[in-house]
């Protein structure tokens, strides 16, 4: 795979139907469904590359990696897979995690091995959920993170794999959050230890940068990087505007900047051809950082050496995860009334609808999107 070639804007004279801000998947995603109607769009993307947090590359050893930390494709929607399935060749993979706990090295989510070797019992599938019933914890309403789990598995398990963890993750106690944060990871009761449970789960075979590429390699695409929107948006002539930047931004921060959590990433490459035994291993309760992922596992790629990234949550930095508190849902709805009010501009994507989307749901809700575009202009 070849580096992204920075793409100028090629204007020849003519306005652009559409500018969109934002190279990631909701942006690439319109832009190809765009273009291949015979719109001409102009993508601009403040960062030097396209493909947004999941851009890829090789490092210096030549090992592929994320830089934005571990991306992971999966979905149950078969429009969404056969949508990037135009674009890329898959490699079938299914991702494993194990949570560093109390010394050992467990399947999460929690699953019947994981109750097993963590208390050093021999249950069977319908043991473990007696075992589960008998510690779960009565919650009268299920509101909270802290509510989801131990309503399921007890205040223990609660403790020693998501407490910590989602604190650090979140710079928050789970009883603080919204319940839809720890209900994205279920509880097993078989020995099934995939981290998802989807129909489809497979990685780009040559790399997410390779089907950005793809996706906007029609000549009805240009492709502006190392820009700032505002830069421009007055200079080059063009239709409608279709933003995927974080919505309070947009409007200056008028009501107040909505709450993120950041991370920060640190690679190493190391003399050996692995040095984890899955993809990810999860720290919850030791250490800064909250995880390591390990990218051969996940890309499939041989190499003599490996690389590793270490994540740390952090409270600054580039917008990540939007917080899902009911005090931010409120501030945002005071941006959403906004953005409703401008005809204008589409807001899609994650920072542009304060949402916390997997990669193939904002690829469904930019194919919902360009739909509804598809419809007002009919």
């Amino acid at each position: 795979m070849t580096e992204p070639r920075e793409m100028q804007a090629r204007d020849n004279g003519k306005s652009f139907d559409y500018l969109i801000v934002g190279a990631g998947f909701a942006g690439s995603v319109l832009a190809e469904r765009l273009a291949n109607t015979g719109r001409r769009v102009l993508i601009v993307d403040r960062r030097p590359h396209i493909g947004g947090n999941a851009y890829d590359c090789y490092d210096d050893s030549g090992v592929l990696i994320h830089p934005y930390g571990p991306h992971i494709f999966h979905t149950n929607s078969k429009d969404v897979f056969e949508y990037l399935s135009q674009f890329t060749e898959w490699r079938p993979y299914q991702h494993r995690v194990l949570a560093n706990v109390d010394g050992q090295l467990l399947p999460i989510p929690i699953n019947l091995d994981t109750v097993n070797k963590l208390y050093g019992l021999n249950l069977t599938a319908f043991q473990v959920e007696e075992f589960f019933a008998s510690v779960a914890e009565k919650v009268d309403s299920v509101r909270t993170s802290e509510d989801v789990v131990v309503s399921k598995v007890g205040r223990d398990l609660y403790n020693k794999f998501f407490r910590g963890y989602t604190r650090k993750q979140w710079g928050l106690d789970p009883s603080e959050l919204d319940a839809s944060v720890t209900a994205r990871v279920p509880t097993r009761t078989n020995r099934d230890d995939r981290y998802f449970a989807d129909t489809y789960q497979a990685m780009p075979l040559h790399g997410y940068t390779r089907m950005f590429q793809n996706m906007l390699s029609s000549p009805n695409i240009s492709v502006m990087l190392n820009t700032d929107y505002r830069q421009i948006v007055d200079f080059i002539p063009h239709g409608h505007l279709i933003y995927t930047g974080p919505v309070d931004a947009f409007f200056d921060f008028c009501y107040g900047k909505l709450p993120y959590r950041s991370l920060e990433f640190r690679h190493e490459t190391h003399d050996v051809d692995q040095l984890l035994p899955v993809g990810t291993v999860n720290y919850p309760n030791d250490y800064g950082y909250t995880r390591v992922s390990e990218f051969k596992h996940i890309t499939g790629q041989r190499h003599h050496q490996t690389s590793v990234v270490y994540e740390y949550p952090q409270a600054e930095g580039d917008p990540y995860y939007p917080v899902p508190r009911p005090e931010n849902a409120e501030l945002y709805k005071r941006y959403e009334a906004l953005a409703q009010q401008r005809n204008d501009v589409t807001f899609v994507g994650r920072l542009a609808t304060y949402r916390y989307y997997n990669m193939d749901q904002v690829v469904a809700q930019s194919l919902a999107t360009f739909r509804k575009l598809q419809g007002e202009k009919e």
